[in-house]
């Protein structure tokens, strides 16, 4: 790219192939490419959100309407869509859930900007309005909320269900059944501090399998390990099961160093095995006599040594991953022993029934009826791979929600009525501060109001009467009224029991206000582009001597 010094001329400062986008044209483009793929997700919100079918390079299918997976799947080229992702990203390792309103907000905020821009307001006092109107959105949102007690399992159902009922596929008549299961897979991971639940969303392990309906999804008190018993003689179930959890491998190690053994008699050899043999079984002797009856072992398991844990009544599991050898000792109780001549009674955990099941034609091992388990398993079942998967997803936004509800301690009603009871207080804020700045709070308030928009469409009602006639109700005090997408009309949503995260509702719309203000900002887009490196041999495929390099 050349541009002219101040004599006249030309000088050369990016690569040759570079393009430049300056000014206006920059923030046009951006503001295009961002709503645009904020429209793709929008038509996802709700409960009567349609799905989308995305098709990978290599013919692989994802259907589903969760907006961070569509928008990670999209594999988007422009920097500006890029930046969308990232909100729907950030808002999913966050809070789990409200993804697709945030990337559908983040897209109407900028679309509102880019009117303002049309009418010569500078993007500085745009992204001023936006940020005050942010501030003040979260603000609101504490004095519109309510108050939940973490131990009023009914709310938090009402929450999962809302949650879950984003996503019709697979879903659909379970969504209760799911819902109580997901509310339950909480409370039983959950720290009590006192004054607060301290939870841990990992500690809640996804398995699925295709097979059954979503009904016999089901929540295991304990660990399902995706392993089988190592050893036909052994155990296929074992009652009031003493676990042991070791992290050493009951082989014989070999020396790290270059090793050589003479043998210069037959003896030598029959003694030498039979000493290998000897150590595999005091290694088995020293894991029975802490009493254990089940053992899962991170490492290998010699063949040898599986056949002295048979003899001793001893179920064993190898290669367990890290992951789930954690999760099973929050969920037995049993410590992780790395020296099995330190094993000891205090190391063993509990389970009430540790078996093999074959599920789906695979054997897994099921570690169920733990006393208190601080972590469990949700076993997800579905008619097919694309269903389990987006049940799955279904599942990890609702853990998302509840916990959000249970730490923050406080929820909105949903349906669109706590964004249009924002937009109205924001409105009454923006006249409050005059100058351009209310111009830019008034386009906030009404990027807000594209969530009871686009749920009014999704249910194929009239988007325009719907927000009137929300408005004029709010106006009247009924903040709790928002879209029935179910009935088809208005509604009051304390009533019909949608309810919905403080915590989602803030982050969707402080990481969608945040990013428009970052698209906002640049007016000048650089993208350098090399000269294309040539082919190895120089050009023509020929080699390096121009077709003279095979000459002796």
């Amino acid at each position: 790219m050349a541009t002219a010094n101040m004599n006249g001329q030309q000088v050369l400062i990016l690569p040759e192939g570079s393009s430049r986008m300056i000014g206006r044209d920059a923030q046009r483009t951006n503001i295009a490419v961002a709503y645009a793929v904020a429209s793709a997700v929008r038509t996802t919100l709700g409960p009567k959100g349609m799905d989308k079918m995305l098709v990978s390079d290599m013919g692989d299918i994802v259907i589903t309407n969760d907006g961070a997976t569509i928008l990670e799947e999209m594999h988007l080229e422009h920097p500006a869509g890029k930046l969308v992702v990232e909100v729907a990203k950030a808002q999913d390792k966050e809070v789990g859930d409200g993804t697709t309103t945030a990337a559908a907000i983040a897209g109407e905020l900028l679309k509102n900007a880019g009117d303002l821009l049309d009418q010569n307001i500078h993007a500085s006092t745009i992204v001023k309005g936006y940020r005050a109107a942010s501030g003040k959105a979260s603000e609101y949102l504490k004095t519109i909320g309510e108050k939940v007690d973490p131990k009023d399992k009914p709310t938090l159902v009402k929450i999962a269900e809302v949650s879950l009922g984003s996503k019709s596929a697979g879903v659909g008549t379970s969504k209760s059944h799911l819902a109580n299961l997901v509310v339950d897979a909480i409370l039983m991971v959950a720290d009590d501090k006192g004054t607060s639940l301290d939870i841990d969303i990992e500690q809640i392990k996804i398995e699925k399998k295709e097979g059954g309906s979503t009904d016999d999804t089901s929540l295991i008190r304990g660990i399902i390990v995706d392993k089988e018993i190592v050893h036909t003689g052994m155990p296929k179930e074992i009652k009031n099961a003493k676990v042991a959890l070791v992290d050493t491998a009951f082989e014989i190690e070999k020396p790290e160093t270059d090793t050589k053994i003479e043998i210069t008699a037959p003896e030598q050899l029959t003694a030498f095995l039979r000493q290998e043999e000897d150590i595999l079984k005091s290694m088995v002797d020293k894991i029975a006599a802490t009493g254990a009856n089940v053992l899962f072992c991170q490492k290998g398991i010699d063949d040898l040594a599986q056949h002295f844990l048979a003899k001793k009544g001893i179920a064993a599991v190898r290669r367990v991953k890290k992951s789930d050898m954690e999760k099973l000792a929050r969920a037995t109780g049993a410590k992780l022993i790395s020296s099995l001549d330190d094993a000891t009674k205090d190391d063993i955990g509990f389970a009430g029934v540790v078996e093999e099941k074959k599920i789906a034609g695979e054997a897994m091992v099921f570690v169920k009826e733990c006393k208190n388990p601080k972590s469990v398993t949700l076993f997800i079942r579905g008619g097919s791979e694309h269903v389990v998967n987006e049940v799955e997803r279904a599942c990890k936004d609702a853990l998302g929600s509840v916990s959000s509800v249970i730490e923050e301690g406080m929820y909105v009603t949903g349906g669109g009525s706590a964004e249009i009871e924002l937009a109205e207080k924001l409105r009454a804020y923006a006249r409050e501060i005059g100058g351009r700045e209310q111009l830019a709070v008034d386009a906030f308030a009404k990027a807000l109001e594209v969530v009871p928009k686009t749920l009014a469409e999704s249910a194929g009602m009239d988007a325009i009467d719907t927000l009137v006639s929300l408005r004029a109700k709010h106006n009247e005090g009924l903040k709790t009224f928002g879209v029935d997408v179910h009935a088809g009309k208005i509604g009051d949503m304390a009533k019909i029991g949608v309810i919905e995260p403080v915590k989602v509702k803030r982050q969707a719309i402080v990481s969608a206000s945040e990013a428009a203000e970052m698209i906002l900002r640049i007016d000048d887009v650089i993208a350098s582009r090399g000269r294309p490196q040539m082919p190895p041999g120089g050009p023509g495929g020929m080699g390096g001597m121009g077709g003279m390099g095979d000459m002796d």
